[in-house]
């Protein structure tokens, strides 16, 4: 159920906002019917204050609400170090929250930081929301005058400054990157087919296909669930039972443990296999040999959503500025995983 807002209120009464701000807050500029009626309703609507909606525009606690999807995951990480600097040299605090991949650990988040505690958010959307396609609980925060900068996972429906990755065009161009090296069986392996951003990746990779007249296999392109306990289980009959030669992965872990079972099939990497994987994490510089990225800049993302919203909150005139997404592009980090097959 949609949350109700003031804006909703002053739509039912034919106000302003102003007006109903001050009729919640019970002043005295306010006449004692409409006062009354205005708080009558609010009340029967069960409606909840955000304090950061009425009257208290110019009040600042200085302090911004972070809402992770997955700490597990180095990407995030390095987007909250990111968001971290820039906030610390503003001068802001952060209160950071996991939604766990949750819809309802999200909204609760959303609720309980809406009240007063933070000025605005920075957030990447959880999976359980994108699948639900229900970003009511955004827009209600939005409508109550709090900025939101989304990163990574965005609601393209939404109105509010977003900072993204190149997804499209980096896994088009890194498809490229493996045709050069002699690899004409690409697979494409993906845990996260069920968002935007794998999607667009999947879509560069057949971009990147077409560019270079390789046929589609079917086949060779593989969604798996984000359950690293079974990658090497689903990904070792796909290897044993198809002509590929290299991996272009979503993830880290997906890309390591196509990397094992190639060389458990007797394939050696780099020689005559070759894999890649997105994000620049731990797991890639410490794998065995060490792994191929395609380097999304988590930092330089984080940097970027944190400068843009101290940017609005501070600049009274840029709150009415339109809201812009922001594309950080990637870069291919050549480590061991990926060499020209002779």
């Amino acid at each position: 159920m949609k949350r109700l807002t003031i804006k909703d209120i002053a739509q039912e009464f034919k106000v302003s906002i102003s007006t109903v701000s001050k009729a919640l807050n019970d002043s005295y500029e306010i006449s004692v019917s409409t006062k009354e009626k205005i708080q009558k309703y609010a009340k029967e609507h069960n409606y909840k204050p955000n304090f950061n909606a009425l009257s208290l525009k110019n009040r600042q606690t200085k302090t911004i609400g972070i809402i992770i999807p997955n700490m597990l995951n180095y990407f995030f990480a390095q987007v909250f170090n990111g968001i971290e600097k820039v906030a610390n040299d503003r001068g802001y605090k952060i209160i950071s929250c996991i939604s766990n991949e949750s819809f309802d650990k999200e909204v609760e988040t959303i609720e309980m930081l809406s009240n007063g505690s933070i000025d605005g958010f920075i957030l990447s959307i959880a999976e359980e929301t994108v699948s639900k396609n229900n970003y009511n609980h955004f827009r209600d925060v939005i409508d109550n005058g709090t900025p939101i900068v989304m990163f990574d996972r965005v609601a393209d429906s939404l109105e509010c400054d977003k900072v993204v990755t190149d997804n499209f065009d980096s896994a088009r161009s890194t498809v490229a990157h493996l045709v050069k090296l002699g690899h004409k069986n690409i697979a494409f392996v993906s845990t996260i087919g069920n968002l935007e951003i794998g999607r667009r990746r999947q879509l560069g990779y057949l971009k990147g296909l077409e560019d270079h007249n390789l046929e589609v296999d079917k086949n060779l392109i593989i969604n798996i669930d984000d359950d690293y306990k079974n990658y090497e289980k689903i990904l070792e009959p796909i290897l044993k039972n198809n002509a590929i030669d290299s991996v272009l992965a979503t993830d880290e872990s997906s890309a390591i443990a196509a990397m094992k079972v190639a060389q458990k099939l007797g394939h050696k990497v780099p020689e005559n296999f070759s894999v890649i994987s997105f994000s620049n994490g731990i797991l890639a510089r410490h794998s065995s040999p060490r792994m191929t990225t395609v380097s999304q800049h988590g930092e330089i993302m984080g940097a970027t959503a944190a400068t843009r919203l101290i940017d609005r909150l501070e600049d009274k005139s840029d709150t009415k500025k339109e809201t812009e997404t922001i594309v950080v592009k990637t870069d291919l980090v050549e480590r061991n995983s990926t060499k020209k097959i002779l």
